[in-house]
């Protein structure tokens, strides 16, 4: 009888673990084997900075999910949806320190202070952010007050709107045939002449995102043809990404000021510009939705 080698000897309880488990699956209801992977504790005196995603609250990390049901204290913003919300730990402090264009409800250094105060009072907190709190969402900020006061602090990724708003579009970002590269850019201007740079920008292999854009749609539009991309290069508007009330335009450079002006969106809206948008008008999943109408109607 042929003896197993060591590594032969060594695989077998890995495989019997295997087939247990496929057994164990195959005579269990399959109400009894639903749950979730949790594991973790929200620590004491930590903060989380949690992305909330884009608003279907079936598109939040379990790991977000987790943290809420386990913070004693939650700081969130204007973006974040009832659904999510409603995860929280009924017994925990909750704060809303929305901002909206034009008005912010607390000072973002007031903000920083109050995540510091808490972490300090022994809570576990989490700073619950809209799409993914790395992307234009202040993050960096509060870190640094985090940090100043000797807080640790610990990031949970998010869906970011850019990605729910192609993903319910039914088009992708990038493709080979379109475009190689994908930049992210923020409308507003942080800082004195800090316009972008249009002629960088103006590239027709690659897909832009503009974030938080949607007074400045035909300020873009212009620079763009300005700087170098036909007319009637495609531009897609979508607002309020994966949730029920999403809206959306399509149309051109040239098009899409005057498209806008007579159907108006709601803030928030991402401006995607680029070929992958003619994708739309193929989309299966567009199509099922009823949101797709042509770039160029006439």
């Amino acid at each position: 009888m042929r003896v197993l080698n060591k590594h032969l000897r060594h695989k077998w309880p890995e495989a019997l673990a295997r087939v247990g488990k496929h057994v164990w699956s195959s005579v269990t209801p399959a109400k009894e084997r639903r749950c979730l992977p949790m594991r973790g504790e929200c620590e004491k005196g930590t903060v989380y900075l949690v992305g909330a995603g884009s608003g279907d609250v079936e598109l939040l990390t379990l790991k977000a999910a987790r943290l809420l049901m386990q913070a004693d204290a939650v700081v969130y913003d204007r973006l974040v949806e009832d659904d999510v919300l409603a995860l929280i730990n009924p017994g925990a402090e909750r704060y809303y320190v929305g901002k909206s264009r034009g008005h912010h409800s607390v000072p973002q250094a007031e903000i920083g202070a109050r995540l510091v105060a808490l972490a300090q009072a022994g809570k576990s907190v989490v700073r619950l952010k809209g799409g993914d709190p790395g992307v234009f969402g202040r993050m960096g900020e509060e870190l640094a007050s985090l940090a100043q006061a000797n807080i640790k602090a610990r990031i949970v990724p998010g869906i970011t709107a850019a990605s729910a708003a192609a993903a319910s579009m039914g088009i992708p970002l990038t493709d080979r045939g379109h475009a190689q590269q994908l930049r992210f850019v923020t409308a507003q201007l942080c800082r004195e002449g800090g316009a972008p740079d249009w002629a960088a920008l103006a590239r027709k292999d690659e897909t832009l995102v503009f974030y938080m854009g949607l007074s400045k749609v035909e300020a873009i539009c212009q620079s763009l043809r300005q700087a170098g991309l036909p007319d009637d290069w495609p531009v897609m508007l979508v607002a309020n990404a994966s949730q029920p009330e999403q809206r959306s335009l399509l149309g051109t450079l040239e098009s899409m000021p005057a498209k806008l002006a007579a159907n108006p969106l709601p803030s928030p809206c991402l401006i995607v510009v680029g070929s992958v948008v003619r994708m739309v008008e193929q989309s299966p999943a567009a199509h099922s939705a009823g949101i797709v109408e042509t770039i160029d109607p006439a």
